[in-house]
């Protein structure tokens, strides 16, 4: 599983959305999570964050820049491009998976989710990311 120290971003236009999943991620045991209300917001924090942002829990639809133009922006740039990335959406189209998947999302989770579903899905994006 991820460290505890792990930096987590979570981003989402509706703060009671953010304030769900940032309680999901202290109960797991993140101590270190920064929110954003939109993927403008979170790019400019996970190019400034220091410590780093060691992963990223975005919404899909967003104002300003959405979570798969986030996802986007982090892949195709070298400083962060293996950073874990988890789309967590009510975006449940097959065709929007398989864009999200293309384009390098690390694992999806559609809305509504429980604490138990996003650990495990935390659990298999730790084991699929920390070989590379």
């Amino acid at each position: 599983m991820f460290d505890p120290t792990t930096r987590v971003l979570v981003v989402d236009d509706m703060m009671t959305m953010r304030k769900i999943v940032a309680k999901a991620c202290k109960d797991i045991g993140f101590a270190d999570i920064v929110e954003a209300a939109d993927g403008q917001k979170a790019w400019d924090a996970i190019q400034s964050a220091s410590p780093a942002i060691g992963l990223v829990i975005s919404d899909w639809n967003m104002p300003n820049c959405t979570g798969l133009d986030l996802l986007k922006r982090v892949r195709a740039d070298g400083r962060f491009k293996k950073v874990p990335f988890i789309l967590l959406t009510a975006e449940s189209e097959g065709h929007q998976v398989a864009e999200a998947v293309k384009t390098g999302v690390d694992n999806y989770i559609v809305k509504p989710f429980t604490p138990e579903l996003l650990q495990r899905k935390l659990e298999e994006t730790f084991k699929k990311t920390s070989a590379r």
